[in-house]
């Protein structure tokens, strides 16, 4: 057996390098509702479907006592209701400034469909934040073969739903012919819980948080850092391996494909 598919998140993997557009977001909408929140705040349950990311930040205490101190209320399952009705569209308008391509994300593309692989896709993103960004993607030579964002199935990530959606819109099978590719704790989880190969990635992101052009005018110690911070929190996801960008995923591959061959599945998880 080998490789089927290669099923790639969006922000922080293949597009927007640090996956940066929803920060200002999460930032600004609590804002409006009268409770700050940072951005190394904000990226804490980065991942998670937005609904979710919203609950889960609702739920930290320091955010909790906050909003109960400016809306006179707990934060509830309304109240994330409310910041999401305001959030998404305020995110559909900001993601357009983040669309650029990870360094090498198209070519690796290209490069595993040279390699008999289809390219799948999941994000936390919804559909409506996703339309302006599929076609900026794909004049820049990014085009996978499907989209399953958050709110299209019953339950997002962590769950494996997004990744048998997949499964079917691609057409393959077995889980262990599939590898998920993602640079968030949660994204793993849903490649794990699926039965797939996972790739985890590093620098480009959430964990580092920093644009490309930003890395580049960097000091390289303080850079070296912040990636193996990020390298050392992914390892924790039980990720099969862990990459700086997807760049670095065509070898990866290889290496899974021999290890199959070999007769070696991925771990089962639950």
């Amino acid at each position: 057996m080998q490789l089927k598919a290669a099923i790639f998140d969006w922000a922080g993997t293949m597009i927007d390098f640090g996956s940066r557009a929803p920060m200002g977001a999460f930032v600004d909408v609590f804002a409006e509702f009268g409770v700050e929140i940072s951005v190394e705040e904000a990226r804490g349950p980065m991942g998670l479907p937005k609904l979710d990311h919203i609950k889960a930040l609702g739920a930290d205490p320091r955010i909790a006592a906050a909003w109960q101190e400016a809306q006179g209320a707990p934060f509830d399952d309304k109240a994330a209701q409310r910041i999401y009705e305001i959030f998404v569209p305020l995110n559909a308008r900001v993601v357009t400034d983040y669309a650029d391509l990870v360094p090498g994300a198209a070519a690796t593309a290209e490069a595993l469909r040279h390699k008999g692989l289809k390219i799948g896709s999941t994000t936390g993103y919804t559909r409506e934040i996703m339309v302006p960004v599929m076609p900026m993607a794909a004049e820049q030579g990014y085009a996978p073969d499907n989209l399953v964002c958050a709110g299209d199935l019953p339950a997002g990530r962590p769950t494996p739903l997004g990744m048998y959606k997949c499964f079917v819109d691609l057409g393959v099978w077995p889980a262990a012919a599939c590898v998920k590719v993602d640079d968030t704790a949660p994204g793993i989880a849903e490649g794990r819980a699926a039965g797939c190969w996972t790739v985890a990635v590093s620098l480009s992101s959430n964990e580092v948080g920093l644009s490309w052009q930003a890395i580049e005018t960097a000091d390289d110690a303080e850079v070296t850092a912040l990636n193996r911070k990020a390298i050392a929190k992914l390892s924790k996801t039980g990720a099969d391996y862990v990459i700086d960008t997807v760049a670095d995923l065509p070898p990866i591959v290889d290496e899974i494909n021999r290890r199959l061959a070999a007769g070696e599945r991925p771990p089962v998880v639950g």
